[in-house]
């Protein structure tokens, strides 16, 4: 069937992964030699996120961030399909496939509405930076990360834009210390970027092809271009009718105990933004998340006890937010430091040399 790729799957327990984001691509490479292990994700390829915003103002960077599953998840099975139900025993997807499972991962993340196949991604990003170049101004809605590093690259490299932020807190990355959030300010406005903070537009009530935007200040704004970087809902409304609708929590979250297990299942992990352990939402702490139960299903998988299981532990704030191609804000434990320092940590490549090479492939390298 097209939807589904057989890539010459192991022997053993059958381990189904639901979702190929950050946690899901790492939980299913790290098990595809030890299990029958199966994917499944709407999408043929693993986006490195963070890297998202750098391939709108620079197309040709995405071609290492966006990745065919198939290339690094070898010894296993595809399935490109969304999930739509879960029983104990199976998973349903939407073209009508039953997977068995003896061991199940649900790492869905947030929704994000993307193109399926890798090839209408990278176009999408090609579409995204002519729109950018072709536009005289542009108005970026949220000063979270997103909104942030967004604002960030397009004042960097195209520096004859008016960019305006609107945020409808009272400071930027509210999720991090004050001193970091004033930072990032500081570099936004040296970069000529008007921010309006404890302001918002409201988003339903926009006229399509509209270059004006009023604020909830009456403030009014003009735009060639709008970007919305608010918060996307996580990626888990299928499962209040499967047999998991009693584990989500009041914020749609999976509530899962120290070993990464839905609570009250043995053999449920969920891992990612989906769970509700409660720190900060982010593309490093989900990669521990993965390798921990990772760990515990390759103990469980060769007949190991639950007294031997990994536990985790939720994880410091550590952020770094990159503000175009040199600089960055980053807040540590103990510190907060902003330039060229953190800048080298992250914003120069945006880690995803370091992220393919976990995932065993070329790390500057793409050949299609």
């Amino acid at each position: 069937m097209e939807n589904i790729q057989n890539l010459g799957g192991g022997r053993g327990k059958k381990v189904v992964v639901i979702g190929g984001g950050v946690a899901g691509s790492l939980i299913a490479k790290s098990l595809q030699f030890h299990s029958d292990v199966t994917l499944i994700d709407p999408k043929e390829y693993f986006e490195i996120p963070w890297a998202s915003l750098r391939g709108m103002v620079e197309p040709k960077f995405a071609e290492r961030s966006v990745i065919l599953h198939k290339d690094y998840f070898t010894n296993g099975r595809l399935v490109v399909s969304k999930v739509i139900n879960i029983t104990n025993s199976d998973v349903e997807t939407a073209d009508g496939q039953l997977v068995a499972y003896d061991y199940l991962v649900i790492s869905t993340g947030h929704n994000y509405q993307v193109p399926k196949r890798r090839n209408d991604r990278l176009k999408a990003y090609q579409e995204e930076y002519e729109k950018i170049r072709a536009a005289s101004s542009i108005l970026i809605v949220g000063g979270g990360p997103t909104g942030v590093e967004l604002a960030g690259e397009i004042a960097a490299d195209f520096s004859d834009k008016k960019v305006t932020l609107v945020h409808q807190g009272s400071r930027l990355l509210e999720f991090i210390g004050p001193k970091a959030s004033t930072k990032a300010l500081d570099w936004l406005k040296s970069k000529r970027v008007d921010v309006k903070l404890e302001q918002s537009i409201d988003l339903n009530n926009i006229d399509e092809g509209s270059t004006t935007y009023v604020t909830s200040s009456r403030q009014t704004v003009i735009a060639d271009c709008l970007f919305v970087c608010t918060g996307k809902p996580v990626a888990s409304s299928w499962l209040k009718e499967t047999v998991l609708g009693n584990n989500l929590d009041h914020k749609g979250r999976l509530k899962v105990d120290i070993h990464m297990r839905v609570k009250g299942n043995k053999n449920i992990f969920a891992i990612g933004d989906i769970t509700d352990i409660k720190e900060n939402k982010q593309g490093y702490v989900a990669q521990k998340h993965a390798l921990v139960a990772a760990k515990n299903l390759r103990l469980l998988l060769n007949g190991g006890g639950d007294t031997k299981l990994a536990t985790y532990e939720p994880q410091p704030i550590k952020v770094v937010v990159s503000l175009g191609r040199r600089d960055a804000v980053a807040q540590f434990t103990f510190t907060t430091t902003m330039g060229l320092l953190p800048g080298l940590i992250k914003s120069k490549d945006l880690f995803v040399g370091k992220t393919r090479k976990q995932l065993g492939l070329d790390p500057r390298n793409v050949h299609y």
